[in-house]
């Protein structure tokens, strides 16, 4: 009973409905990036590399062997470092563009945190400290004029 009444709670608070956001505004983002990757970014590096295709990149150890029935007796050994690599190209250029993303949403943030910025509207609670500290200083101001 205990455990439910400790759900509840935890819903309550909002802690659920705010990693159910997250989740689905993370899954949205995940998408938009792929799409960036894959069908923007990619393409003209793929006309740079001649349509290699990495894929197929193997190194063999030992080859696979037949028998007189054209069956394979012995399978191929290989390491496969073609979609390692590939793989690894993809997460750093991944990596790339959401570092870029971050950082242009966060000069976003920072212009609209900047109280001197005119062009963006200082949000409320930046507002709310700087009132708190002009009556700060002119309380302090009155303070000193007393003495």
């Amino acid at each position: 009973m205990k455990l439910l009444q400790e759900f509840k709670e935890f819903a309550v608070k909002g802690n659920m409905m705010d990693m159910a956001i997250g989740i689905i505004i993370g899954a949205s983002f995940n998408q938009v990036i792929d799409v960036l990757v894959k069908q923007i970014l990619l393409p003209p590096l793929s006309l740079l590399s001649d349509g290699i295709n990495l894929d197929n990149k193997k190194l063999i150890l030992r080859e696979s062997q037949t028998n007189a029935f054209g069956d394979i007796s012995v399978q191929e050994v290989a390491i496969s470092y073609g979609q390692f690599v590939e793989t690894f190209l993809d997460f750093l250029i991944v990596g790339f563009t959401i570092f870029m993303v971050v950082k242009f949403i966060n000069r976003l943030n920072k212009k609209a945190e900047d109280p001197s910025d005119k062009t963006v509207s200082t949000p409320k609670n930046i507002q709310l400290l700087m009132d708190m500290n002009s009556l700060l200083e002119e309380q302090n101001r009155i303070l000193k004029e007393k003495k």
